[in-house]
């Protein structure tokens, strides 16, 4: 069952982003001389739509699906079994080297997917990676890997409308190209401030999610600690973007630590085996 507070927050912050967009879309609007009352209802139907739709694609650039056979097939069984007892259809399967391990999920009910890195497969044993894809399931159920992306995309659309409003609103010169890009930059980041709102409480929700359907949160446990220290010295060929989709934000740099998309790895650890 998905957690109350959860669903609170996905309505809260939702109706927040679908703010943000509201202004961006008249905002473009008004810039093109046409009326927000023609563009607005198809827009937010439309383009919504598109932006889950991209958002979904650029996650899964450079993925493979995973064979049903050999060293997989008991992937597929074990991702079966999760899916029945959880109440989802199977999502679909698929393998990316990442450069680090680590799994993310992506799509709705009916259409999610599971991709796994070719590092993560090698470091786990059978009922960590269980406790891994039963977590990405539950973001899944849970519905919050829709807000994750579309939340990302309308952070990106304001920041760009934020760009060119800066840009158009003054002289054409080297200073104000600066300040459109600061300006976009600033104003993407207040839109990710209410997406990241969401997704560190997502982390706990879909742990405990793992940890209530397996019946233990030991092997989930153990396969954070593998994933932490099989990140140490390694660099994550994944898009900057793709880190808060992730079951573990590899990065460690300072703007990370600030805006991090996940609670502390000792917390989560500390309450699955609590």
């Amino acid at each position: 069952m998905t957690d109350f507070g959860l669903k609170l927050r996905m309505v809260v912050v939702g109706a927040i982003l679908f703010a943000f967009y509201v202004g961006a879309a008249t905002f473009l609007a008004l810039l093109f001389g046409v009326s927000p009352l023609l563009i607005l209802p198809a827009g937010i139907v439309i383009l919504p739509a598109i932006q889950y739709k991209l958002g979904k694609w650029m996650a899964l650039r450079g993925a493979e699906e995973m064979p049903e056979d050999g060293q997989y097939r008991e992937v597929h069984q074990m991702t079966e079994s999760l899916s029945r007892d959880m109440g989802v259809d199977k999502p679909k399967l698929m393998v990316m080297s990442m450069g680090v391990p680590n799994a993310f999920a992506v799509g709705r009910k009916g259409a999610g997917v599971v991709c796994v890195s070719t590092e993560l497969m090698q470091i786990l044993e059978r009922d960590e990676l269980e406790g891994v894809i039963a977590h990405e399931i539950a973001h899944i159920k849970n519905r919050d890997v829709i807000t994750m992306v579309v939340g990302q995309s309308i952070g990106m659309m304001v920041g760009y409308v934020a760009y060119f409003a800066v840009l158009m609103g003054g002289e054409r010169n080297i200073g104000t190209w600066i300040l459109a890009m600061v300006a976009s930059s600033l104003a993407n980041m207040l839109v990710m401030v209410f997406v990241l709102a969401i997704s560190r409480y997502r982390e706990y929700v879909a742990d405990e999610d793992a940890r209530q359907y397996i019946g233990t949160g030991e092997p989930l446990a153990r396969a954070l600690e593998k994933i932490s220290s099989g990140a140490q010295g390694r660099e994550s060929k994944l898009d900057d973007s793709m880190s808060a989709l992730c079951i573990m934000n590899t990065d460690r740099g300072l703007m990370e630590k600030l805006f991090a998309s996940h609670p502390p790895t000792e917390k989560r650890i500390e309450k699955l085996r609590s």
